[in-house]
């Protein structure tokens, strides 16, 4: 058994880290509360701008933007993968950059090469020990998503998609589910279709200035980085609550620890004041 000034030691050590991950608690709860509203307040916009691009796409069938054109084949493909800057948020970025090899393997061994857009700090060095072709990134985008911090490594890849450099772009975030519950997901941006762009209940009718093509490319911009908006978003409120719920387990397992070493302090002491007085017993009886 080790001796009392050990246990001693040991028992401040882990009651000073409790200190540290009760804090970090505190801080993600009071993030948590901000980052949600942010991101429930751009839903609104996301649904309005998503609803827009569906009936324009289809309002204009003599006009078909490259944005809404699948390719015949795919030889490569461009993804952003979007995690946390810091870490202790659980298994958050352990499960989207699982879900994003996962697919990258599948494409490499169908033939099909990668470039890769990263947001976050997590995701780049992964990617880099990965030996991943990375062809843009971000970091430090702090507390709140900033479109301008992102726009340079996104148009990046916007653009490759327009100049035939990758013939599909797809997106890799946590998907905000509630406190307790994030999911990692995956979209594809473009080309635009399916459940990413929806299909326009009733027909609107447009009349366009100066002309289709113009009114497609800033609509379809805007959606695109829209869907990147609410991405990071979405991906700040599931880092929050995921660091929150993360430190919350290590404070009650800081805890149980402390419990646990104070138990074997306490049997050490009396074991330690029971030997003393035995020998002291013994002492008196010998003289």
């Amino acid at each position: 058994m080790p001796g009392s000034k050990e246990i001693r030691t040991k028992i401040t050590s882990v009651q000073n880290t409790r200190k540290i991950t009760k804090a970090m608690e505190m801080v993600s709860a009071s993030k948590m509360r901000k980052v949600q509203e942010r991101m429930r307040a751009a839903r609104p916009y996301a649904e309005k701008i998503r609803n827009v691009a569906a009936h324009i796409s289809h309002a204009n069938p003599e006009y078909k933007h490259p944005f809404l054109v699948a390719r015949d084949s795919v030889k490569r493909i461009g993804i952003i993968v979007i995690t946390t800057d810091k870490g202790l948020c659980g298994a958050m970025n352990t499960n989207i950059l699982r879900l994003a090899m996962n697919k990258m393997k599948e494409w490499e061994a169908e033939g099909e090469e990668i470039d890769v857009c990263t947001l976050g700090n997590k995701g780049l060095g992964f990617m880099q020990r990965l030996g991943a072709n990375i062809v843009s990134q971000v970091t430090g985008l702090g507390d709140k998503p900033h479109m301008e911090k992102m726009i340079g490594a996104v148009k990046i890849m916007i653009d490759g998609y327009g100049r035939d450099r990758f013939d599909r772009l797809m997106i890799f975030n946590t998907r905000f589910i509630n406190t307790m519950k994030q999911e990692p997901a995956m979209e594809q941006l473009l080309p635009l279709s399916g459940e990413a762009l929806g299909a326009p209940v009733g027909t609107w009718d447009y009349i366009y200035e100066p002309d289709a093509k113009v009114v497609l490319e800033q609509v379809l911009m805007r959606y695109i980085e829209t869907l990147i908006y609410q991405a990071v978003a979405e991906n700040m409120a599931s880092e929050q609550s995921a660091r929150m719920v993360a430190m919350k387990a290590a404070s009650d397992n800081a805890a149980t620890v402390i419990d646990e070493l104070t138990l074997i302090y306490n049997k050490a002491r009396q074991a330690s004041i029971t030997k003393e007085l035995s020998e002291i017993v013994a002492g008196a009886a010998a003289v």
